[in-house]
């Protein structure tokens, strides 16, 4: 067999556009070219497509920034990669949205399908799905910007107590994310976190230990050690994931008694198939002696070489280059499997169904 085509698509209108370079970075530095071509494949902030070309001298290059001619790319052009690995994360890129446009131009891609992205995307319909398949959650409330008004301060304290978090509910990398503690920081977070969605999520605060857990495989998923995420600020901010390289400590493995880590690993993967997930997720916990809950998923989680998913793998025995190899493999399985359902009636079933 000759090579892979593999494209890599980063970038993204989301507001974790620049995570998504350093991921696609990271992967394009770590792919064999002697195993895979690769086409870089970036979406600007106004949703334009390009293709872009690699460069020589580093080929790390990702030319979003305007400074070099990109190629416009329309999906047809597209058509002859083998696989696309997108590496985007957020809105326009996480939700299913891109993974539905793939469906339909039948691309393979790494990660979930469209079902499995969206959900895991808006923490919302998430933690119901969690709530309703007993699977252990924290408290929330959800609201819509049509209710923002009638959202009053001290019926959440009632309901959540102090301190609460307040998000939007489809981001990821904490962006749009506050701590409240009094009615005016109660306020502005709300207004924060309404410039991002037209959902948000408000969160009872849960003491434990923030522990992640990485899920790999399509229908029979394994998971990973778990690691612990030690905030060096008020809590796992953008900032502290990154802007500031001391803004956390990464313990990997965690420091978990036996049953507790199996626990972990247990609802890693129940959350991964209760929620339609595929390829890859990042499962995070709240853990507190032996109370375990679910905090969320994230479906295209960082991909960089200090990133957790990776780093959670490579301390399980896979190490990063292998990992892309595996997360290609799964994405082309999956699309292998999609081509033997029908989607249509034979003539003489549709006489069988009259």
């Amino acid at each position: 067999m000759g090579k892979i085509h593999v494209g890599i698509l980063f970038g993204g209108r989301s507001a974790e556009h620049e995570v998504s370079l350093r991921s696609a970075q990271s992967i394009l530095a770590a792919l064999d070219r002697n195993r895979y071509t690769v086409t870089l494949i970036g979406i600007d902030k106004q949703g334009q497509w390009h293709r872009q070309p690699l460069l020589a001298e580093s080929n790390l290059a990702l030319l979003v920034d305007g400074t070099r001619p990109v190629e416009p790319l329309a999906l047809p052009q597209a058509g002859d990669l083998d696989v696309i690995f997108p590496v985007l994360h957020g809105p326009y890129g996480e939700d299913g949205t891109v993974q539905g446009l793939l469906k339909l131009a039948g691309i393979p891609f790494v990660g979930s399908g469209v079902l499995g992205s969206a959900v895991g995307m808006d923490k919302d319909v998430m933690k119901r799905l969690l709530r309703d398949s007993g699977i252990p959650i924290g408290a929330f409330v959800t609201v819509l910007r049509s209710q923002r008004n009638r959202v009053h301060f001290p019926t959440i304290v009632e309901q959540l107590g102090l301190p609460v978090f307040i998000k939007p509910a489809n981001l990821g990398s904490s962006v749009g994310v506050s701590k409240a503690t009094t009615e005016a920081e109660f306020k502005q977070a709300l207004d924060l976190a309404f410039q991002f969605d037209h959902k948000v999520l408000i969160e009872a605060f849960i003491p434990g230990r923030e522990i992640e857990c990485a899920v790999l495989g399509n229908d029979d998923p394994q998971a990973s050690v778990p690691g612990e995420i030690i905030p060096q600020h008020d809590f796992y901010s953008y900032e502290a994931k990154y802007l500031d390289q001391k803004g956390a400590l990464l313990q990997i493995p965690a420091d978990l008694p036996p049953e507790v880590t199996a626990q972990v690993q247990r609802l890693a993967i129940q959350t991964f198939q209760v929620l339609c997930c595929s390829g890859l997720a990042r499962v995070d916990f709240f853990v507190r002696g032996t109370q375990i809950l679910v905090n969320e998923i994230n479906t295209l989680p960082g991909f960089t070489t200090i990133s957790m998913y990776p780093k959670l793998w490579e301390a399980s025995g896979l190490g990063y280059s292998a990992l892309i190899d595996r997360l290609i493999e799964l994405a082309l399985q999956n699309h292998q499997q999609d081509q033997v359902l029908r989607t249509a009636l034979s003539p003489l079933s549709r006489d069988l169904g009259k």
